[in-house]
This record gives C-alpha cells, sequence and structure tokens, in this order.
C-alpha cells in the first residue's frame, strides 16, 4: 500500500463496523478497497491515473465495475494529504452504518 492508502486504512477504513476488504481482486482488476456489504470500491489514485493512459484506463475499469453493479469512490492522494477529514466524509455518505 502507498503512504496515503495506509492513512486511509489504518486512521479511518480499518475501523469501520463493516468489512473492508484491501487490495481485492474483482474479475480481472485489484481495487484498493472494496466493501461488499454496499457494493462500494475505494480508489486512492496518484499521478500516473491522471496521464492519458492512466485515465483511459481507469474510466474503462470504473464502467467495467459499475456495469457489476459496483460504485467506485475516487481520491487523489493530494485529498488523502490535504482533505482527510472532507474524504472519510464523502465515504461515509455513500452507506448507512
Amino acid at each position: 500500500m502507498t503512504k496515503e492508502e495506509r492513512h486511509l486504512w489504518y486512521d479511518f477504513l480499518k475501523v469501520l463496523p463493516v468489512t473492508v476488504n484491501r487490495q481485492k481482486v474483482i474479475k480481472n482488476y485489484i481495487v484498493d478497497f472494496y466493501i461488499a456489504k454496499y457494493k462500494l470500491v475505494i480508489e486512492v489514485d496518484g499521478s500516473q491515473h491522471y496521464e492519458n493512459a492512466g485515465s483511459a484506463k481507469d474510466k474503462k475499469r470504473d464502467y467495467d465495475l459499475n456495469l457489476m453493479g459496483i460504485t467506485v469512490l475516487r481520491y487523489s492522494n493530494y485529498d488523502i494529504n490535504f482533505s482527510f477529514d472532507a474524504v472519510c466524509e464523502d465515504i461515509l455518505n455513500h452507506f448507512v452504518l
């Protein structure tokens, strides 16, 4: 895991009262975090995701996961580092505990 993924995991996702899987394989994709109960994928994106090739792959991946009924939430490393509370709040807004 990257530094930002570790921060999100240890300081938020790990203590949620739902099962959160790390590095979960879904079909031919490996997602950063997956909450099966809510069919929710959480991705933490580094700079390579904002280059043309990375962005195109992400769009295809999100489309494929959406076809399976999975919602994909994406946050940049910047979001994790500088807006951590807002990221956590946004994640919580996608399900009811």
